[in-house]
């Protein structure tokens, strides 16, 4: 099966991660960038996506079985070409912000729409597949913390508690502004001072040493579909605490210690609850629900049910719902 993949972000890891799970499993790909250059507070103009529309239009006569549009913005762009299937893969934003107008206009003129969580699609109002990001469990794995430490650079932090917050302050759904509040109230009362550690930008292979370097993550978005760090943190057992959005209240039903939170009283009150606690949390085990392996085997499913065909390569097992 050849799938056109249109994408904001030809560098998003779990797209590609997701990709290459597919390739394994008989699916080649050809990846069509917007143009134009994007930042963590840099957004793509409506120009950007305009002018690819062309490229696009060109590259789906090539034979392809079907496009996969990923993000909201870039489903016009799969829809300006009139034959070759298209499946739209919604991310969050795209349904939370102020892209909805433009997914919800272009959902129901797709083949097939995929979503990260219940949530989301309840938020768009109609029927979508469920298929969240998967983790890489290979990748993703618990480690000693001191070891973890020493790799990122963090063996002289003393007795300080680390909290991670895995995003760039710049981007404003990520509430960092919150999460500093938060950490510094905890900071006021716990007797050991409490650091939150913004991390982003650095290798996606480097990331799994700071969920194992790192005391508890802090996630304090406006809205999120399904948050690839808890997903993350789960499965190096590393404890969060973060507000209800998206599917996290989902991914955390079991995990101890971690926290779901509806306001700053109780996200203060989990953070310093899962930070006097210092352990690890038992979060491996509810990340395999969403591993890497059982997520790529439904999205086959939604590309075998589009084109009309099954891919032959694919492997006997099938994963279980996740629903």
């Amino acid at each position: 099966m050849d799938v056109l993949t249109l994408t904001a972000n030809a560098d998003a890891p779990f797209m590609n991660q997701q990709m290459a799970a597919l390739e394994e499993r008989g699916v080649s790909f050809t990846t069509l960038p917007v143009a134009g250059e994007v930042a963590a507070d840099v957004d793509r103009s409506p120009i950007d996506y305009l002018r690819t529309v062309p490229d696009v239009i060109r590259e789906a006569g090539n034979g392809y079985d079907l496009i996969h549009a990923h993000y909201g913005l870039t489903a016009p762009m799969a829809l300006a070409q009139l034959r070759t299937p298209v499946v739209l893969s919604l991310w969050g934003s795209d349904v939370h912000g102020p892209v909805k107008p433009v997914s919800s206009v272009c959902a129901p003129l797709c083949d097939e729409v995929v979503v990260m969580s219940r949530e989301m699609r309840d938020e768009l109002g109609r029927d979508c597949r469920i298929i969240p990001d998967g983790v890489d469990l290979d990748r993703f794995q618990p480690e000693p913390r001191e070891r973890a430490r020493r790799k990122v650079g963090w063996d002289d932090v003393g007795d300080a508690y680390q909290v991670l917050f895995p995003y760039p302050p710049e981007r404003g759904v990520k509430n960092y502004p919150r999460a500093k509040r938060i950490t510094s109230a905890a900071d006021d009362l716990l007797e050991r001072p409490v650091e939150l550690r913004t991390v982003y930008g650095v290798d996606h292979d480097a990331v799994p040493d700071y969920m194992n370097a790192a005391d508890a993550l802090l996630l304090t978005s406006d809205s999120e579909g399904s948050p690839n760090s808890v997903k993350e943190a789960l499965a190096c057992n590393l404890p969060v605490v973060a507000l209800d959005v998206g599917d996290v209240r989902e991914r955390l039903a079991g995990v101890d210690p971690s926290r779901v939170a509806t306001d700053d009283a109780e996200l203060v009150e989990g953070l310093v609850d899962v930070l006097r606690r210092e352990e690890r949390s038992n979060g491996r085990e509810a990340a395999r629900e969403v591993s890497i392996e059982r997520t790529a085997d439904r999205m086959l499913d939604v590309y075998e049910t589009v084109a009309g065909e099954p891919v032959t390569t694919r492997p006997a097992r099938e994963a279980p719902e996740l629903e």
